[in-house]
């Protein structure tokens, strides 16, 4: 005997449309336009020191721009433990047409959060129809504080940019669905249109790995492709077959990025940490996300780790993860909305909370960026169930969204301004957080790069005295000493840096710079050869070793590196000139002019390779462009009385008048 199934509440709710008299295309306009001015302040800001060095300013590979070579690097590069090819293209495209202008750095992403937002408000009224509730949910997602990190730093482009796809991909599964009963070709089409932009947000960001699980939910609640929650196998087993290539492509990515990390050494806490201690960070950090997804405040670019948290705050954040699971699948009869979008919120931060720990940090706000469109989903849906009942539902929702987007604004306003430059990004991080290393850290190399390298050694000890084993800090700590003189104190410090990362080519390649200033030239060059024979193709090695061989005389060895140098970093100024002098010195003295004069097109102000190509034009007898050289180089540096006598004694060989020089002592 059949038992009658109970009545399954409508797909798709009704619409605010008709009452308010507002197209899908005006509130389309309005998230572009809000949203964009909502950002626009971030355009002023600057790069932070915050691994905006690391995807930008120091990469040359993405300085090059759109070059065959740089392409391949991006392709095949691990750099900065990630695969994200399509976001090192990204960087690229913008440094091609755009140098190094902060601005339109900081416009790119803005620009595609924009978009992503009008995405979100797109995928929901075509997966529900609903225009309001779709309207609101992109809202809060283009508007919420939580959602600055992701936008207004230049290094998480890659958020922004995977969600595109991400979203793309969602998108064209809903088409795919919807066309299973038209034509056989849009069907295909749609489906590989899917799969492809599934596998381009891969390329950005693996964030996407969760996508084969995000799409079963869509499965469930709204497409009703699956029976409430039954699971029988006839209704499982084709969308199952249908996730197969999504999850090959997440599974690849997954075991690259694996890989690429662990080669990388940002997996390295992870072996410190026992897996219940990552379980209760886990746990914490879940109810963490949730607090501020609903109160944004004491928002910071660096949570510290706690390494073990105490047991009270683990159990009371998991009776609440276990008390909201068990309310939305009791609920998810009536209100299925509430189980998916809760789902969604739990399973696409998976590979970010903490299991696998990769990095330091406990949490990062921008890792909310795709998982909030779960807690928003269900909450504008629940309010809209709830508002059902009341006397002028319209307008109670509209009021309480309108209140509640206005506070995004002022908050997320508030956040854009912590972000103008890496001094103001750390000390707010410091206001907010406690025992922060890494905001101290980062602070110093802030104040560092200011000319305050007093304070920035301070900051730098205080990080040191929380994590006493940070090789970065104690680096950044040994050049700050040998810029004040202090290099015993420094070479102390690198050394120290060296017991902790014996491999770090950069630490190797450092301690020579001050070692060699130390006037210990045979140790610096160990240094550079460790660092060389770590990384061969270490162009600032190459070219501090050849610096120091050339001082010793050792004229051979050190065109050898000159040369290693610059065919690892060819557009090098310094390394070119100083390659030029070792020609001259060699004999080769044609040969040194040509490279001059390419150091001279590149940094046309250099005043030193252009007294050196002066000297070599004034030895091969060429007096009168020695002159025009002597000239240039007296123009720039007007205190280089050296320059004005050679200048004078050209002069003199032509027969020419010359003024005379008042000499300082």
């Amino acid at each position: 005997m059949s038992h009658p199934k109970a009545k399954r509440p409508a797909t798709l709710g009704p619409s605010s449309k008709k009452s308010l008299g507002l197209t899908p295309w005006f509130l389309m306009g309005v998230l572009t336009l809000f949203t964009l001015l909502l950002y626009w302040p971030s355009t002023n800001n600057d790069f932070v020191n915050c691994d905006d060095p690391v995807y930008v300013l120091l990469n040359q590979h993405v300085i090059g721009g759109l070059t065959f070579e740089n392409v391949t690097w991006a392709a095949s590069t691990g750099y900065n433990h990630n695969w994200h090819p399509l976001t090192w293209l990204s960087h690229m495209t913008d440094c091609q047409l755009f140098g190094l202008n902060p601005s339109a750095h900081h416009l790119t992403s803005p620009l595609l959060h924009v978009l992503n937002t009008i995405l979100v408000f797109v995928f929901l009224r075509l997966l529900t129809g609903a225009v309001w509730r779709s309207f609101m949910v992109a809202a809060l997602f283009g508007w919420h504080p939580l959602h600055v990190e992701s936008v207004a730093w230049v290094s998480e482009r890659k958020d922004v940019l995977s969600c595109c796809f991400g979203l793309l991909s969602l998108i064209f599964y809903v088409h795919f669905v919807r066309s299973k009963t038209g034509n056989p070709k849009s069907v295909t089409r749609n489906y590989l249109l899917s799969l492809g932009c599934l596998a381009l947000g891969l390329m950005s960001k693996p964030m996407l790995v969760t996508w084969p699980f995000v799409l079963l939910l869509l499965d469930y609640w709204p497409l009703r492709r699956i029976s409430e929650l039954r699971f029988r196998s006839s209704d499982l087993k084709p969308l199952l077959l249908e996730k197969i290539p999504f999850l090959g492509l997440s599974t690849i990515v997954s075991i690259v990025t694996y890989h690429v990390q662990k080669q990388g050494g940002s997996l390295g806490m992870a072996e410190n940490l026992p897996v219940a201690a990552r379980a209760s960070n886990a746990i914490v950090s879940y109810c963490r996300y949730l607090g501020k997804l609903f109160w944004p405040t004491d928002l910071a670019v660096f949570y510290p780790h706690p390494g073990h948290w105490p047991v009270a705050d683990v159990v009371l954040a998991a009776t609440l993860l276990l008390g909201i699971t068990a309310f939305v699948f009791i609920q998810r009869g009536k209100f299925p909305f509430l189980l998916m979008g809760w789902l969604w919120f739990l399973g696409t931060l998976v590979p970010v909370i903490g299991l696998v720990q990769v990095g330091d940090q406990a949490m990062a706000d921008r890792y909310t960026y795709i998982p909030s469109l779960g807690i928003f989903i269900l909450i504008i849906w629940g309010g809209f169930e709830v508002t059902k009942p009341w006397p002028k539902p319209e307008l109670a929702r509209w009021g309480v969204g309108l209140a509640a987007l206005s506070l995004c604004v002022v908050f997320t306003r508030e956040q854009l301004g912590f972000w103008r430059n890496g001094e103001i990004l750390f000390r707010h991080t410091l206001a907010v957080t406690r025992n922060n290393y890494f905001a101290q850290s980062g602070l110093g190399v802030a104040l560092y790069h200011q000319g305050k390298i007093d304070e920035a050694i301070l900051h730098y000890q205080e990080s040191l005295k929380l994590r006493p084993t940070d090789a970065d800090t104690l680096s950044n700590l040994a050049t700050a000493l040998a810029d004040c003189g202090r290099n015993n104190e420094a070479i102390a410090a690198y050394q120290a840096g060296l017991k902790i990362q014996p491999a770090d080519p950069a630490l190797h390649n450092n301690l020579g710079t001050v070692l060699a200033q130390n006037g210990q030239p045979d140790a610096a060059i160990r240094e550079y050869q460790e660092a060389i024979r770590l990384q061969p193709d270490f162009a600032s090695a190459h070219k501090n070793i050849a610096n120091t061989l050339l001082n010793l005389n050792r004229i051979d060895e050190a065109i050898k590196h000159y040369q290693e140098a610059i065919h690892n970093q060819p557009n090098d100024p310094e390394s070119l000139n100083n390659w030029g002098v070792a020609l001259f010195k060699h004999g080769q003295i044609d040969e040194a002019l040509i490279q001059y004069k390419k150091s001279i097109e590149l940094k046309p102000n250099y005043a030193d390779a252009r007294n050196n190509l002066a000297a070599a034009l004034f030895n091969l007898g060429r007096i009168d462009e020695a002159i025009a050289q002597f000239r240039e180089v007296v123009r720039l540096e007007p205190s280089d009385n050296i320059a004005r006598e050679n200048l004078a004694r050209a002069l003199q060989l032509q027969g020419e008048h010359v003024p005379p020089t008042s000499r300082k002592d």
